[in-house]
């Protein structure tokens, strides 16, 4: 059997944020020039791109930093794709109404659409990620958006550490997985822990490829992080870059460093259905025997 040959070409703008958010949306937009430029047909940017990761804190002041969707960064965003016939995935603070917010990735074709978006479902709540305090989790579920090169999923950072997110986009037809991230190292726990920390969040995304047959394209933050205002001797938050794209096999076939980089690879999209079925884990599912996975523990 031989399957057509499909590709797209992939970017992903890893990037270091200052204090000014008019400069720092100037900075995602060369990136996506840069990428395009390169031949990317689709480009994602890395979580909460405006500013810094403001979620070290709980801070009132902050909620200021958040926009309606769609609003005026989309409005900029959406010209820029249809400009260079890109599809662009953008990560940004959604404000719904008063007292309502969401983490939200808003989702442009390639003719300058606005297609819809994705908002956050699974909120962390951990020391300098304090996530809750600031949004609602996501009411929207897990989706598809058929962009002009290619059917793709857009979940968001804390949603990369579970497979049934994964599963429910692939679910959808999805052939590939985006995961806008703002993750990096605690520097009082990076000596002991960051080794592993780094290589976990790199694994649960990897098997998320191999689990669903997907291509799958995690764009990290990069910089160290202290936000203004903070107390004397708060050190801030490490982001550690390391943006990949894997194929279906979980192989990285694209991987940035520690240092700014706009990423670009090309994605054969027939390797999605080879992988299906030669590893035919779709088919082997037990959709019969999965009604417990709704319940938050089997006593």
């Amino acid at each position: 059997m031989t399957t057509t040959a499909r590709s797209v070409r992939i970017g992903l703008v890893q990037q270091r944020v200052g204090p000014d958010v008019a400069t720092n949306i100037d900075r995602a937009i060369e990136g996506i020039r840069e990428a395009a430029s390169r031949g990317a047909q689709i480009v994602c940017l890395q979580e909460l791109f405006t500013w810094y990761y403001f979620c070290q804190r709980e801070d009132h002041e902050f909620f200021k930093l958040a926009e309606p969707i769609p609003g005026p960064t989309t409005d900029r965003l959406a010209a820029l794709a249809g400009e260079l016939g890109v599809s662009i995935v953008a990560s940004l603070f959604e404000r719904r109404a008063q007292g309502l917010y969401h983490n939200t990735a808003a989702m442009l074709d390639a003719d300058g659409s606005y297609m819809g978006k994705y908002r956050k479902m699974h909120i962390p709540d951990d020391p300098q990620f304090y996530e809750k305090f600031y949004f609602t989790p996501g009411d929207l579920g897990f989706l598809r958006w058929d962009t002009r090169h290619a059917p793709i999923g857009t979940l968001v950072c804390w949603d990369q550490w579970y497979p049934e997110a994964a599963r429910l986009t692939a679910l959808t037809g999805a052939e590939v997985l985006f995961y806008p991230t703002a993750i990096g190292w605690l520097p009082d726990e990076k000596e002991e822990y960051g080794s592993r920390q780094k290589s976990s969040w790199e694994i649960i995304q990897r098997s998320h490829a191999v689990a669903n047959g997907v291509f799958v394209c995690a764009v990290n933050r990069t910089g160290h992080e202290v936000l203004p205002g903070s107390e004397p001797g708060h050190r801030g938050i490490e982001f550690w870059g390391g943006s990949f794209i894997a194929d279906p096999s979980g192989e990285v076939i694209a991987q940035a460093g520690q240092e700014e980089e706009v990423l670009v690879a090309d994605c054969d999209l027939s390797l999605v259905d080879a992988a299906r079925t030669h590893w035919p884990f779709l088919r082997d599912r037990r959709i019969d025997a999965y009604s417990d996975i709704t319940k938050r523990f089997r006593d």
